[in-house]
């Protein structure tokens, strides 16, 4: 649905996610609702393996659905986005994904969501080399943190899919 950007199209003329609580009559948040009911009430779903990422506009819907239904996740995969609500998250494992050259998403502004993400989720200072372009940041409360910062502009990288299916499934196993 179409909807007022952010960092893009004020006047709302093209489709988007909504871009906080209360936007939009939360209708987003609300579809969310209804299609999460609609597979619940359809097929069998582990309530310990429900997964969300997100791209640019995606990414910040990524991060308010952290924000206002984080209990249901086990793991959170936000891309080329920033949030201003960290501290209504609760602690979740997660990887954010970020272009190190991205004009639209400037890196500084993914940089301080980051560094508030590991803040939030208790994870050490120094972090590990886990992949190409890829750090873990170990957490004692079993809320790791990945930040996978390639050195491309807005764009998903391709090499992202592959090391959210790691991490996600070693989040049930904090």
């Amino acid at each position: 649905m179409n909807t007022p950007g952010r960092l893009t199209d004020p006047e709302g003329l093209k489709p988007g996610w909504q871009h906080g609580a209360g936007a939009e009559g939360d209708r987003d948040l609300h579809f969310f609702d209804a299609v999460l009911a609609k597979l619940r009430s359809d097929y069998k779903v582990d309530e310990k393996r429900i997964y969300c990422m997100g791209h640019s506009n995606g990414g910040g819907f990524t991060y308010l659905l952290w924000e206002t239904r984080g209990d249901l996740f086990a793991a959170m995969g936000p891309s080329g986005s920033a949030s201003a609500a960290v501290s209504k998250m609760p602690p979740k494992p997660a990887m954010h994904i970020a272009g190190r050259n991205d004009p639209l998403v400037k890196f500084e502004w993914q940089q301080q969501t980051m560094d508030a993400v590991r803040k939030l989720n208790g994870c050490e200072a120094e972090g590990t080399a886990w992949a190409e372009n890829a750090t873990l940041y170990a957490s004692k409360t079993g809320t790791p943190f990945v930040a996978y910062i390639h050195p491309g502009g807005h764009g998903y990288p391709a090499e992202a899919p592959p090391l959210l299916a790691q991490v996600f499934p070693r989040a049930r196993e904090a």
